[in-house]
């Protein structure tokens, strides 16, 4: 069994539900407190042990790049004015030499194609894919507990956490099997289904091991909902052959795609953060007693 070297990040997506703040600035590098979403992400996958780090772009994301670039003119100023706190913690979170690399989605297709886009760079091993809208936070990261229990049962592992029966509807939703390891042996998968037809209230909640044959199933894979290459259908064929099993997740999954998910992550990790978590929670029930919703109408005479 190959151990999870790689992760790929698929950050070709446009942000529209972010305009304007995403006509230049893609929306991964919107920065939670004082970190780009994107930093979160690859922060997990490295805390789970990943050494290769797979970018699939697209235009007007080359910042992503740049943030995991050395820039030397900034280093050098920081230590020029003893700023060697800030300078140790860049260093910190820079790659090593090698430990990046991308490529692009030309065209918007789906996830599914955003995965087989990285085939070569990923080659004939097992992947971790970590959904950049997507930053958990609990003491121990999802994907590091998700490679534990690849280490126990090998196959393709999909993290999972619960979310309200009424709104199954709303995601990818896993039927739950026999326990194993820490996990649990998944026996159906249904891309939104209908409500009261879900086989369980455990939603995909976009961190996946996975193994080298789904790019072999993605090539061939007929367009599905959205007329995009969908990844559960490929993981569906996939698991005609192979066993999928399930993480449940039962940290905080902070929806970063969405403005009010994002907001509610900026709020999580400040008042997570023991330096300024007292000075924001002040501020927090300040304005919740002072603050009323505008009305956009009167707002716009």
């Amino acid at each position: 069994m190959k151990k999870v070297r790689k992760a790929v990040f698929p950050v070709a997506g446009l942000g529209t539900r972010f305009l304007p703040a995403t006509k230049a600035i893609p929306k991964e590098m919107l920065t939670v407190v004082d970190k780009p979403v994107i930093q979160y992400v690859v922060d997990e996958a490295r805390e789970a042990g990943i050494e290769h780090f797979i970018f699939v772009t697209g235009r007007n994301k080359t910042v992503i790049e740049d943030h995991f670039d050395v820039q030397f003119e900034l280093y050098n100023t920081l230590a020029a004015r003893g700023k060697d706190e800030q300078l140790a913690q860049l260093q910190r979170l820079q790659p090593e030499p090698g430990q990046t690399s991308y490529t692009r989605q030309q065209v918007p297709m789906g996830l599914g194609h955003a995965v087989w886009c990285a085939r070569d760079l990923v080659g004939d091993e097992p992947f971790a894919l970590l959904l950049p809208d997507m930053i958990m936070q609990a003491e121990t990261s999802c994907m590091k507990d998700m490679t534990d229990l690849y280490n126990q049962t090998g196959g393709n592992i999909i993290g999972v956490q619960e979310c309200d029966p009424a709104e199954t509807h709303k995601y990818g939703i896993v039927g739950q099997g026999d326990t194993a390891g820490n996990g649990f042996r998944i026996t159906s998968m249904v891309e939104k289904p209908k409500q009261g037809t879900a086989p369980s209230n455990l939603y995909i909640n976009g961190r996946y091991i996975l193994q080298p044959e789904i790019f072999g199933l993605l090539e061939k894979q007929e367009r599905g909902a959205g007329n995009e290459i969908q990844l559960t259908d490929g993981m569906l064929n996939l698991k005609k052959n192979q066993d999928f099993y399930g993480y449940h997740f039962r940290g905080r999954t902070f929806d970063c795609g969405s403005p009010e998910g994002f907001v509610e992550a900026n709020v999580a990790f400040a008042l997570w953060r023991p330096d300024i978590h007292d000075k924001v929670a002040d501020t927090i029930r300040k304005l919740a007693n002072e603050l009323k919703p505008i009305d956009r109408r009167q707002s716009e005479r």
